[in-house]
């Protein structure tokens, strides 16, 4: 089947009293944090369901990659399931998406959140099975989010109404209105999925990108990287989220406009989505109008399908 020409699949809001299952594709996670988290998502009206695989250990991951991949298989197998939440990031999520299956996930397709290193499953879910999925926070890092993060995660899993982000510090790098399919997420593992065949095409998309403790150089290579590869020709546009310990917001500034300073493409900066103090819940791949001028960002899923 050819799955390029499969119409897209999104996934059902969550409705009270729905289980969310815990996926556990990257590193080991810290228990604390982990039953605070949980403790946050039934605080939300949400059953939690922990398969008991996502407790292992193996060095810095989370147990073996066909044991991460099993659980991963299992949950969007299982019908009881609604959504599937990430308990960290770290690294692995790229270990295990050879193992997946397609026909699995594509025939139970439900709501799957996570960012950081879960960047690599939301490329693939797109890519692969051409999956609406969610940038978001993760078990571990609920624990601490704000108010604003959990109402925002709550909200956006909870509906399918159209909706719209102004950007409470938001910095024009390029004016300009466009329209596309917002995807992308951690750049550093967008970059290392170039030359594979998870990564999405960005043409006629808008990308997102964030990031978290790299520094400058890091950022200029890992742009050019995938500048020179060909991954931003036809981009519709660009938005940043936060660039947490990567040094001064200008420096970063001056990196992208010189990366796209050819590009006649609007580009917004300051959203709050990543490692940042808040981690504000979007989807990819739904239809998204992003106006740099009145810095905000608009959501379609009326016009999505």
């Amino acid at each position: 089947m050819d799955i390029k020409k499969r119409k897209l699949l999104v996934p059902a809001k969550l409705k009270p009293e729905d289980t969310i299952g815990i996926a556990a594709p990257g590193s080991p996670f810290n228990l604390k944090e982990f039953k605070m988290g949980v403790s946050v998502l039934e605080s939300m009206g949400f059953k939690t369901y922990c398969p008991e695989g996502i407790f292992n250990k193996n060095g810095y991951l989370a147990g073996g990659d066909e044991s991460r991949a099993a659980v991963l298989n299992d949950l969007f197998a299982d019908r009881r399931i609604k959504a599937i939440l990430c308990a960290r990031g770290g690294f692995g999520s790229m270990r295990v998406l050879s193992l997946l299956d397609y026909d699995i996930i594509c025939k139970n397709p439900k709501i799957f959140v996570g960012y950081s290193d879960a960047t690599a499953l939301l490329s693939f879910l797109y890519e692969k099975c051409s999956l609406v999925t969610f940038h978001g926070p993760m078990v571990t890092t609920l624990s601490e989010a704000s108010k604003r993060t959990r109402l925002a995660m709550f909200s956006t899993l909870t509906n399918r109404s159209d909706f719209e982000i102004k950007l409470r510090k938001g910095v024009s790098l390029k004016t300009g209105i466009t329209s596309g399919t917002l995807l992308g997420g951690n750049l550093a593992t967008l970059c290392h999925l170039v030359g594979t065949s998870c990564l999405p095409s960005y043409r006629g998309h808008i990308l997102f990108i964030e990031e978290k403790g790299e520094a400058l150089y890091r950022i200029d290579r890992m742009l050019t990287h995938m500048k020179l590869a060909g991954c931003f020709d036809g981009l519709a546009g660009l938005l940043l989220g936060a660039f947490t310990d990567c040094g001064p917001a200008k420096d970063i500034f001056k990196v992208v406009t010189r990366i796209f300073g050819e590009t006649d493409i609007p580009i917004l900066a300051g959203f709050d989505g990543g490692h940042g103090k808040e981690n504000i819940t979007i989807p990819f791949g739904i239809k998204t109008i992003l106006d740099a001028g009145r810095k905000n960002i608009s959501f379609k899923w009326q016009q999505t399908g």
